[in-house]
């Protein structure tokens, strides 16, 4: 079970690139979760999923020389869906199609995979920490950075449409 978990059900034994294809499988995910309950159920379900990724990496690497395998990809869904969550608010509260912000999505997407990769300050950070914190934590901030860059380039597209 834990292994289902870690991996997004196979998802993360998917080459090359496991990261980059969980986060995009978290995109259609956070969608569906957005049509049935808006920004506050995809806020729900990431904190939800953040705690089950923490526990099952937990118990999926105990005793493993590599705390951090690359089939291991729970944390990429937690950290794109955070990323997601400024585009998923915006569309309930301008009561639109999440797709409508379709520009946000693609860069939600792009600005997470860019920071979990390069890992800039705070994401090599927490990626140094070791255990499912560090597994975890690092694609969170991740997500917290990507989401506020999203949230910034919202506002300057809304400005330069004023």
């Amino acid at each position: 079970m834990t292994g289902a978990i870690t991996t997004l059900f196979g998802i993360g034994h998917l080459r090359p690139a496991p990261g980059t294809w969980a986060s995009l499988a978290a995109i259609p995910l956070a969608y569906g979760l957005h049509l049935l309950g808006g920004f506050w159920l995809l806020l729900t379900a990431t904190l939800a999923v953040t705690a089950l990724g923490w526990w099952a990496t937990g118990v999926e690497t105990r005793g493993a020389e590599d705390h951090d395998p690359s089939e291991i990809v729970i944390d990429e869904v937690a950290g794109q869906w955070v990323a997601l969550w400024p585009v998923s608010f915006g569309a309930m509260f301008a009561e639109v199609d999440m797709l409508r912000l379709w520009p946000g999505l693609i860069a939600a997407f792009v600005v997470f995979r860019l920071f979990d990769i390069l890992k800039p300050g705070p994401v090599g950070w927490a990626d140094r920490m070791q255990g499912p914190t560090g597994v975890m934590l690092d694609d969170l901030v991740a997500g917290w950075m990507a989401a506020l860059v999203v949230a910034v380039l919202a506002a300057v597209a809304h400005l330069a449409l004023i």
